[in-house]
């Protein structure tokens, strides 16, 4: 049986990494870990380089990238690393020389590849890397916690010696996903003891964080593969968010129970095998010093203060989004969002609703879920509804051996691994994914294309890139589909694409969609609607923990429909899984 998660359990070494996707709690149990360590005697700073961090609201104070102390906590001292910053003053570093040297298209060209989420975290490992250097600052602290922690694909990739070649500045098989890394080669032996020191056992602790639900499970389990592939052995698992219910009559509550206990059970092998804790479903936000103090105490259902105003009785179902879309008659339709927020349900949902209005729809998907299945089987929808799987897998595949078929005979070992690395960044997933899209969307013709999982504002400005600049990009060696070519300009037209981005009514998850939407503008995409889903207040339990979560779901309702969203709805939390038509229908009522 799990044992409650308390820091005193975790190995005494100096420095403790915290990992994990997006909402699952990361920031709040390391911030809580940090605070309880402190109260144990150690000094302990902790440093976020989370580019989605809250750490300033957390401890409710302004914090620098310098250590802090935070106030009325002795031993305690916060460091807030901007890696986006960061990756602004290193792009500028590597362009700023060509400007006025270079046409314009080819600036924006070389700007956009490293505009990616793997540029910002380079950024990222080289801002923490200067502190760790740094004796002078950290010999005065006894442990320091990172908030967010590298993953497998950077550490591989700074490990291989093509990395810091001036094959990456000279290279004619398109620029990295990282961009050139000669612009910190002074830095390779600093970087090279700093990932030593990550794969010390004696020295660092990695504490994988998931909530108990089988996509973050998935990505825990990736990363944990990941990184003990490089030598980051000494895990810990943290499951965050285990509820158990106080009122056995509230079938909310048993469901959701019951829901992650499956979870649980069916968790990969890999995770099944290291240390596991876990950490209660808490009725409250992890903001402020007296709740991260009593994060690892018992929850006092009496001290929870209930609200009968909520902002989700205000704001309409996922019916009325999918009727204004339907007064077209055809279209695009891209559901957004980051992993585990139910984007893939939401896009068949969509579809179903356009059926059910009497339109032909395609809905294309990166889902191999069951209830897919059971749609494609459902001889009363057959007429209008068609579905093609894509298999990103099959995708990337066919997709690298294309681009390496094509460099291989040019190349030497090393740089034939570099690419072989850079090919699995997550640029490549959604350009192998995305042709295999567009493909698909040129085919249809009279009737509504529903997306789910579209390409970043990014990758779409890669593309773009591409095509104007007639350069290789992201690996792509120069070969834009004509398909490709077509599409994008159909997706920045509002008359014929809507742009759903999808969210959970909690803090990371909303900054992530709305970091998504601004990534997305800059490609000159604007999302028309926001789905707020999963949400606690909406479905109206009776159960003393998910009422306070419902409580806590308000200020991200309010600054979802006051200043992010053009339109939105609201999903209920719901207790059936919808894995078939019928289920999914009652999003529509």
């Amino acid at each position: 049986m799990m044992e409650l998660f308390h820091p005193n359990k975790l190995p005494t070494t100096r420095h403790i990494f915290f990992t994990g996707k997006g909402g699952v709690g990361k920031t709040s149990t390391a911030c809580a870990t940090a605070l309880a360590l402190a109260k144990a005697g150690s000094r302990v700073l902790i440093v976020s380089t989370d580019p989605a961090s809250n750490l300033e609201d957390v401890f409710g104070q302004a914090l620098s990238n310098l250590p802090t102390a935070i106030k009325d906590v002795p031993n305690l001292f916060a460091s807030n690393l901007d890696p986006e910053e960061a990756a602004r003053n290193y792009r500028e570093s590597l362009i700023g020389p060509y400007r006025g040297k270079l046409p314009k298209a080819a600036i924006d060209n070389m700007e956009e590849q490293l505009s990616g989420a793997c540029t910002v975290e380079i950024a990222a490992f080289d801002e923490f890397t200067n502190l760790l250097a740094n004796q002078e600052v950290t010999k005065q602290f006894d442990q320091i916690i990172f908030d967010t922690a590298p993953t497998g694909h950077t550490l591989r990739l700074l490990q291989l010696p093509t990395a810091w070649s001036s094959f990456l500045e000279d290279n004619t098989t398109g620029a990295s996903c990282l961009g050139p890394l000669s612009g910190l080669a002074a830095k390779k032996e600093l970087y090279a003891t700093t990932v030593h020191a990550l794969s010390d056992s004696e020295e660092t602790t990695l504490v994988l964080v998931s909530r108990p639900e089988p996509s973050s499970l998935r990505e825990a389990n990736r990363a944990s593969m990941e990184l003990s592939d490089i030598g980051i052995t000494n895990q810990v698992l943290i499951l965050n968010g285990l509820f158990k219910a106080t009122k056995t009559d509230d079938t909310i509550a048993k469901e959701l129970e019951k829901r992650q206990q499956h979870a649980l059970e069916q968790q990969p092998d890999f995770l099944s095998k290291l240390q596991s804790y876990y950490l209660p479903l808490v009725p409250y936000n992890l903001t402020g010093l007296k709740a991260l103090k009593s994060f690892f105490e018992p929850i006092e259902l009496a001290s929870v203060p209930l609200n009968s105003s909520h902002t989700a009785k205000e704001i309409a179902s996922l019916n009325t989004l999918v009727s204004s879309i339907s007064q077209k008659n055809n279209g695009v339709i891209m559901t957004m969002g980051k992993g585990g927020v139910g984007k893939t349900t939401m896009a068949v949902a969509v579809a179903i609703g356009l059926v059910q209005e009497g339109h032909k729809v395609h809905l294309t998907t990166t889902d191999p879920a069951a209830h897919l299945s059971n749609i494609i089987h459902d001889e009363r929808l057959l007429e209008n509804l068609s579905v093609s799987r894509i298999d990103p897998k099959v995708e990337v595949e066919l997709y690298r051996d294309e681009v390496l078929s094509k460099v291989a005979a040019t190349l030497d070992e090393d740089s034939l691994e570099y690419i072989k690395e850079d090919l699995r960044s997550p640029c490549t997933e959604e350009i192998a994914v995305f042709r295999a899209f567009a493909k698909i969307v040129d085919k249809s013709k009279d009737t509504f294309v529903v997306i789910d999982t579209a390409p970043t504002g990014h990758t779409l400005l890669l593309l773009d890139a591409a095509e104007s600049y007639h350069k290789e990009v992201s690996r792509s060696n120069g070969d834009m589909p004509e398909n490709i070519k077509k599409l994008l300009p159909r997706l920045r037209d509002p008359e014929v694409t809507d742009v759903i981005i999808v969210t959970l009514p909690e803090a990371t998850p909303v900054f992530e969609a709305s970091r998504l939407q601004d990534d997305l503008r800059r490609a000159d995409i604007h999302p028309k609607w926001w789905i707020i889903n999963q949400s606690f207040q909406a479905a109206n339990s009776e159960d003393p923990i998910l009422q306070g979560r419902a409580n806590s779901e308000e200020e991200w309702i309010n600054k979802v429909r006051s200043n992010l969203a053009s339109k939105c709805v609201i999903v209920p939390w719901q207790i059936d899984e919808l894995d078939n038509v019928e289920k999914v229908k009652i999003l529509l009522q």
